[in-house]
């Protein structure tokens, strides 16, 4: 039957819960078992995707086009397992669905309460994952304490209650101040979020203890003392380089060992960690660096670019090479702004993005590329600012624009009306709603044969991920392509520009979904791989 197990944070946000909820499952999978990861966000947005990427950082999307929040990328990144509209949930759509059903009437007429109608919801949103893996790993958004976590916790524990002690366990992330003036740790925190967790109803079985600096074992016991938790089960989460040294370190720290003896199931066998041995000696000890120069708009938050980031440490580590990024502020490239801050980077990147601001400096990012022979990577919005580029520097069409940003004369990148998913026909208009009404998901495309993408990827046929309103007009295909372009991928049906190219080029490639959310430490993306290979050749020249 499957186990449960819960993931709660206090004191602070930002704890890293959906980090230590990965690296849990990628340790249980190396033990032999299978598991689920989901996460519950206590916001009542329906989903992440109308919101600023600078507030809550890059909306992750899933095969079956789901806007989902960025810890399901590291579930994907951690544990190879692809994630699906099912494995997120917000209080958004919880009210939405209970009072939906009101509205109905399938209430049949009762008071509509958070207890029991809320948590039921909550509940049945855990309980559908039972018999899918061994382990389910549930996330809880927010911290203890919060107001908006409180409908969470009660449903945590009705549903621990009911599933019964030997099926559900509760970790709960907490963080150890280091305080300078006094020299030491500070444990009182955690005291008072275990019994903010407590008042609720819940007994942690084990305490994930963050903090910047070692935690020595007279305060890991008078945690264990005055939070009435065994010892052993106060387990350090020290900060570290790298993300992907987390499994490794968790485990040194007996996290994995702890949760099966807590379930009663053997723990003696030693996991097999060697690929993440191998990925964090590929990190620690590369063999050259190279820098990447990533023109974007919401740089003030490198969460707003998550999965990007990981990505392109991923095709580092392919390579045995450290990958340094200089994220840089489109605008500053507008208005005759120099170009100097790309003059000394290896390969430049123009990420996805909404609206006008920024993208004329992103135009001058895809010049720069393109005429200096250095690498470029287009991902969604990128690909189209490049081919907004050639039709004003190549084709000589000054006009040439994205009807995103308005009327144009030259309507280069165009919203889509409608696109084929699956047997459907999908059709959108300008004035409708904003949240999931985008090409979301995977969909397959056809890679021309004999093109740089068809020799990266190994195939004519692939299948990624989208998440984009407009399109480059396929009308502009012939012209550019007679300049020197290539149109490399197109959508099955002929219809829809997916992929661009420069064969006349060291390295250029524009591409209209998003490769990053498929890259995984272990399996990087194979665009990722040759992209920083072609930086890696470019630092070599210079």
């Amino acid at each position: 039957m499957t186990k449960y197990i819960f993931i709660t944070g206090g004191v602070v946000s930002s704890l890293g819960k959906g980090l230590a909820s990965a690296a849990l499952g990628a340790l249980l999978q190396a033990r032999g078992y299978s598991v689920r990861l989901c996460k519950m966000d206590p916001y009542l947005n329906i989903d992440p995707g109308t919101m600023s990427p600078t507030q809550h950082g890059e909306v992750f999307v899933t095969d079956d086009g789901a806007e989902t929040d960025l810890d399901l990328g590291h579930y994907e990144r951690f544990t190879g397992r692809p994630a699906s509209q099912t494995d997120n949930i917000t209080t958004g759509r919880i009210y939405m669905n209970v009072l939906q059903r009101e509205r109905r009437g399938e209430y049949l007429g009762a008071t509509i309460q958070v207890i029991p109608h809320i948590t039921y919801e909550i509940k049945a949103f855990i309980r559908e994952k039972e018999g899918t893996a061994d382990f389910v790993l549930v996330e809880t958004g927010g911290t203890v304490g919060d107001i908006e976590a409180h409908p969470y916790l009660e449903a945590a524990r009705q549903f621990s209650n009911e599933v019964g002690h030997d099926r559900a366990l509760f970790i709960h992330a907490t963080w150890l101040p280091y305080i300078p003036a006094a020299g030491e740790l500070k444990t009182k925190p955690t005291q008072h979020s275990v019994k903010e967790l407590m008042a609720a109803g819940i007994r942690p079985d084990i305490l994930l203890c963050r903090a910047d600096r070692h935690i020595d074992e007279g305060e890991r016991r008078k945690i264990s003392l005055f939070c009435n938790i065994p010892f052993e089960r106060v387990i350090p989460a020290l900060d570290v380089k790298s993300i992907y040294e987390v499994p490794l370190t968790y485990h040194a720290e007996g996290l994995d060992t702890e949760v099966l003896k807590r379930f009663g199931l053997p723990a003696g066998t030693q996991p097999d960690l060697s690929k993440w041995d191998d990925i964090v000696d590929r990190i620690k000890h590369p063999e050259s660096e190279v820098k990447i120069a990533v023109v974007g708009k919401y740089t003030e938050l490198s969460d707003s670019y998550k999965s990007l980031n990981e990505a392109l440490i991923h095709g580092g580590i392919a390579n045995r090479v450290k990958v340094k990024l200089d994220f840089i502020e489109a605008e500053i490239f507008e208005n005759g702004g120099p170009t100097n801050a790309l003059e000394d980077v290896h390969a430049i990147l123009v990420p996805g993005g909404f609206g006008q601001r920024g993208t004329e400096g992103k135009i001058k990012a895809v010049q720069f590329a393109r005429e200096r022979k250095i690498p470029y990577f287009g991902i969604c919005f990128g690909m189209q600012m490049a081919v907004i580029e050639s039709c004003r520097h190549v084709l000589g069409l000054s006009k040439a624009s994205s009807t995103e940003f308005g009327a144009t004369e030259e309507p280069v990148v165009g919203l889509m009306t409608e696109w084929v998913k699956g047997n459907e026909l999908v059709a959108r208009s300008g004035e409708g709603d904003l949240g999931g009404t985008m090409r979301l998901g995977a969909y397959t495309a056809a890679l021309k044969p004999g093109s740089r993408v068809a020799a990266i990827y190994g195939k004519t046929q692939i299948s990624e991920r989208h998440r984009h309103r407009y399109e480059v007009n396929a009308a502009y295909i012939p012209r550019l392509e007679e300049k020197g372009m290539m149109f490399s991928g197109l959508s099955p049906d002929g219809k829809l520009p997916e992929i661009v190219e420069i064969p006349d080029h060291p390295w250029f490639v524009g591409v209209q979904f998003h490769p990053e959310l498929k890259s995984k430490p272990f399996d990087p993306h194979p665009l990722f791989v040759s992209f920083i290979k072609a930086a890696l050749d470019k630092s070599r020249l210079v």
